[in-house]
């Protein structure tokens, strides 16, 4: 009797189990493919800034696989001004080789660009990628929480916690910060609890970690799975066409001659903003702006971005746009405070032996930023293309 019992469920299993391998067998070319096609469009997709691109990691990766692509990860600056200098746009056709492919939007501080660059893992390995920074995270006292969970990735979250490209030491460094944004957790308990395990890092909440560690994998690969059908969705039906890539000779000193006749800066004085105290006295603020500069929690993130990037053993170049200056001599901080930023941010990435371009000499240049806003102006667009196209061609970059 149990014999006959045993024949019977043989069939089931064997068909279970063929319908499984079916199952993966289908899984694997349908992501072969997936994988094929976002290689094959890049030139169409890695100029373009689109919301998939930001929480997915399909195309992050295409354009990490890529050439002739350098990606830039950063703030809104990369989103306005819809001028021909801004970055995406001047190496749409590749004039100079290569294209740039733009990661981020407003509210990106440094913490969720370490989930995004940690989650790129290996695809990173010997790759050039730039990072942009805004000078005003750097002296805030507090962390600007409120719009993160907007831009917020659940799958690179995952993917950094459950993956295997760093060390548990900065991965628990990490996961101390990526808690103290709860808003970005809500919703999410087994990451919230992967997080926390992390963070505790005792050998007893390592080995709860590596008991859910399968769960988590297993959402990341589901997650995975859904980030290339939507890429293949999007490329079928909203893709633009390829442009056409066209080498060409940039006079960068004609540029620059040419966008600095327009000046779109920022007004040539504090006081002409509304909200703004009228008369205050140079310098006079001097010590509060040095206080952020010490103090601000910006520069843990930062460095620990700068060792996600060495671990990874990627080839960065970090970019960080001038503080507007005229209207900061206006709002009593001077030119000898704001220095702290400055050398701060230098020493801190000189460390990693990185390249880095903090545009100091631009600090009052009224046609660098838009108003004063964290916003480059089409002069400040030239000065960043310039610096990205030398260090993706191996020059020094300069400011």
């Amino acid at each position: 009797m149990e014999r006959s019992r045993v024949r019977q469920t043989r069939p089931h299993l064997l068909a279970g189990m063929f319908a499984a391998a079916l199952a993966a067998l289908f899984l694997f070319a349908g992501k072969f493919v997936a994988l094929r096609l976002e290689d094959a469009t890049i030139s169409a997709t890695a100029p373009e800034i689109f919301p998939l691109k930001n929480q997915g990691l399909a195309f992050q990766r295409a354009a990490a696989r890529a050439t002739n692509v350098l990606p830039i990860y950063g703030t809104s600056e990369l989103l306005v001004p819809a001028a021909p200098e801004r970055g995406n746009i001047f190496f749409r056709t590749a004039p100079t080789g290569f294209q740039l492919s733009p990661v981020g939007g407003g509210g990106m501080l440094p913490l969720i660009t370490i989930e995004k660059i940690g989650a790129l893992g290996s695809d990173l390995r010997g790759k050039k990628v730039a990072i942009s920074l805004s000078p005003n995270w750097f002296f805030a006292t507090k962390p600007g929480w409120r719009r993160i969970p907007g831009i917020f990735s659940p799958m690179a979250a995952n993917e950094l916690v459950f993956g295997s490209a760093l060390d548990f030491n900065l991965k628990r460094e990490i996961a101390a910060r990526m808690l103290q944004c709860a808003s970005t957790l809500e919703g999410r308990p087994l990451l919230a609890f992967a997080l926390e395990r992390l963070a505790k890092g005792r050998w007893f909440d390592r080995v709860i970690f590596w008991m859910v560690w399968p769960a988590g994998k297993m959402e990341s690969l589901l997650l995975e799975l859904q980030d290339h059908l939507a890429a293949l969705h999007y490329i079928r039906s909203k893709a633009r066409a390829a442009p056409r890539l066209h080498p060409q000779s940039i006079d960068w000193a004609r540029l620059i001659a040419k966008t600095s006749k327009t000046r779109a800066g920022f007004p040539p004085k504090a006081s002409d903003t509304p909200g703004i105290q009228r008369q205050v006295a140079p310098g006079s603020r001097d010590t509060p702006f040095r206080r952020g500069v010490e103090t601000s929690p910006a520069w843990a993130d930062l460095d620990l971005l700068l060792r996600t990037l060495a671990s990874l053993h990627a080839q960065p170049l970090i970019l960080s746009m001038p503080m507007p200056g005229n209207f900061y001599d206006d709002a009593g901080v001077s030119r000898v405070a704001r220095q702290d930023f400055y050398n701060k941010l230098r020493t801190l990435v000189q460390q990693y032996h990185f390249a880095v371009v903090e545009f100091e000499d631009h600090d009052e240049d009224p046609a660098f930023l838009l108003r004063h806003s964290t916003h480059l102006t089409a002069k400040g667009w030239v000065y960043y293309d310039r610096a990205l196209d030398n260090f993706f061609h191996g020059r020094a970059p300069q400011g």
